[in-house]
């Protein structure tokens, strides 16, 4: 893609709420700390996400390097944070999304992109012209403009936003974003309300599994300590996505052991200060279950309390995951895993 200086989205970048005017044409970075260049970090067959997104054959993720936000406690900080990834054009993002579905992919699942839609909306438009069939989802924090994602309608199939929190307090100090609770209810909103939900029955060696084919689902990650802040959130779902997209409550906090990030690390602790930075406790576990039932939601998914942090990616390795949990096929240091 050639980008006129003129018209260009990227001059004087206002893509995502911020709206921090950057002019990411001239190699200067924005908040999200990319330039104009697409970049990625890795792609692979990801196991660990919902059933109705795994399904069979596993989702295919690819990896933005960047993100709008900058979250304390992000399991992905080497690439959301510290720039790990490489810059792909048009053709070689096309080759990653076809080299998925041939290996089976149920989906493409783009992470964290919402300070390079226009760009990706290009791209994905190249995709199904060259080929690709499976439904795309798009994974994000919800800290995304409406204007941004009317971009990727007709082109994005699924949606899978995190609700962080809606209190704002807690927004500014974990994620330098005291506007991300109005943000991010306008955005799910405009996702509930044009993306009803579609999920279909597949059969594979007598196995019946569940496939969504378009749709939302909601996460909302529990912070230790923090449980009137996620009454707060099953509150808001309850009154407007109940019925209309699924639930899904993560109870897998896990501290990150942050790596050569030295000149931030007084920051980052002090803000995990507002939080109790440790796994979920059987306590907090069995409250959870109770207001999940208490609530009665038409769909939701919640995780089985586990103490096992052998999940935690490293971009850094081939397999930046365990082996259980992804099939990498593309890495940001070698290109394409043989």
């Amino acid at each position: 893609m050639v980008l006129d200086p003129q018209t260009s989205p990227y001059l004087s970048c206002l893509q995502c709420p911020r709206k921090c005017g950057a002019d990411r044409l001239d190699f200067r970075t924005g908040f999200c700390g990319e330039t104009q260049s697409l970049r990625i970090a890795s792609a692979g067959l990801h196991f660990g996400e919902e059933p109705v997104v795994t399904v069979f054959g596993g989702s295919g993720t690819i990896f933005f390097t960047g993100c709008t936000l900058r979250c304390s406690f992000c399991q992905n900080y080497q690439i959301s944070q510290q720039g790990m990834g490489t810059a792909v054009d048009c053709d070689a993002f096309v080759k990653i999304c076809l080299e998925l579905q041939e290996n089976g992919a149920e989906n493409i699942n783009l992470v964290t992109g919402s300070h390079h839609i226009p760009l990706i909306a290009e791209f994905l438009t190249a995709a199904k012209k060259s080929g690709l069939e499976i439904p795309v989802a798009w994974n994000s924090s919800a800290y995304e403009s409406v204007e941004s994602l009317e971009l990727l309608r007709g082109l994005v199939d699924i949606w899978l936003p995190d609700l962080k929190t809606l209190n704002p307090v807690m927004s500014e100090g974990l994620f330098c974003a005291p506007d991300y609770p109005s943000v991010a209810k306008k955005s799910i909103r405009w996702m509930v309300k044009n993306f009803p939900m579609n999920i279909t029955r597949v059969e594979r060696n007598g196995d019946i599994k569940e496939k969504m084919l378009s749709g939302v689902v909601i996460r909302h990650l529990f912070l230790p300590g923090r449980m009137d802040d996620t009454v707060m959130v099953l509150d808001w779902l309850k009154k407007n996505a109940d019925g209309k997209a699924i639930l899904s409550l993560m109870s897998q906090y896990t501290p990150v052991p942050f790596k050569g990030d030295s000149d931030g690390g007084i920051a980052r602790e002090k803000s995990l200060g507002a939080f109790q930075n440790r796994l979920v406790d059987a306590t907090e576990d069995a409250d959870l279950r109770d207001f999940i039932d208490a609530y009665g939601f038409d769909y939701v998914f919640y995780q089985d309390l586990s103490d096992d942090t052998s999940w935690l990616p490293d971009f850094n390795r081939k397999q930046p995951f365990s082996n259980a949990l992804a099939k990498p096929l593309w890495h940001w240091g070698c290109g394409f895993i043989n």
